[in-house]
């Protein structure tokens, strides 16, 4: 057991952890996106599909205690490598020499993965709370989940900041996709530049796919 934790506190380990929980997380980013398109399809379809989840909760609960951990895992070793990177240099990002050697996406990771941890939180606070906590308006009480998603889209901020907040989850993930296969090893120069393609259309449709919506019900759709 030591051995393993020396592995984990080492600068392979971190990343390897990293590249575990960031693909289990890309891994959901796909069934959550999926799962939400049916938010154009009206609230018949989308009250029913949040419905069906309720029917299997014990199963959906174990899921997201285990999306709470990847998320804390993701972010507690990303925190640790950027120190450790910065400590390393003796001086920021924005005027080491690494700028040559590395892509913007790998350069703002820190800051985009800052950001996407404010909206994860501000996310958890609207459509999570009111889905399985409390909802001031019975809304989700009475599986009226469709409107509630409506009325947080139809305040013009909130939509916005939705948004910006996808685009840079595209920065992130654009990156992110990237540094997992060559975590594990996947970077054969034959077959990379293929999953670099590959990770940037990933990031392009998380991105412009979870963007559409607010922007769809912001602009009348649904209604």
């Amino acid at each position: 057991m030591g051995w393993f934790l020396k592995f984990l506190n080492s600068s392979i380990g971190k990343k390897f952890m990293m590249a575990v929980t960031g693909s289990f997380l890309l891994i959901f980013l796909i069934i959550h996106l999926v799962g939400n398109i049916t938010l154009f399809f009206g609230a018949g379809a989308f009250n029913t599909y949040v419905s069906a989840l309720d029917t299997i909760k014990p199963l959906i609960r174990v899921i997201e205690v285990v999306l709470l951990g990847a998320f804390v895992l993701h972010i507690f070793n990303g925190l640790r490598l950027w120190m450790e990177n910065k400590k390393a240099r003796g001086i920021t990002y924005k005027v080491n020499g690494s700028k040559e050697n590395s892509t913007i996406f790998s350069r703002t990771m820190a800051i985009t993965g800052s950001i996407i941890l404010i909206f994860l939180v501000s996310h958890l606070a609207t459509f999570f709370w009111r889905f399985n906590v409390h909802d001031p308006m019975g809304l989700a009480t009475h599986h009226q989940y469709y409107d509630v998603v409506v009325y947080f889209f139809n305040i013009w901020w909130y939509s916005i900041l939705y948004v910006v907040a996808m685009i840079f989850l595209g920065y992130h993930l654009n990156h992110g996709f990237q540094s997992a296969f060559q975590t594990f090893g996947w970077n054969h120069n034959r077959y990379f530049p293929t999953i670099k393609i590959i990770g940037t259309i990933y990031a392009i449709i998380m991105a412009l796919g979870f963007a559409s919506m607010p922007i769809y019900f912001l602009l009348g759709g649904g209604n």
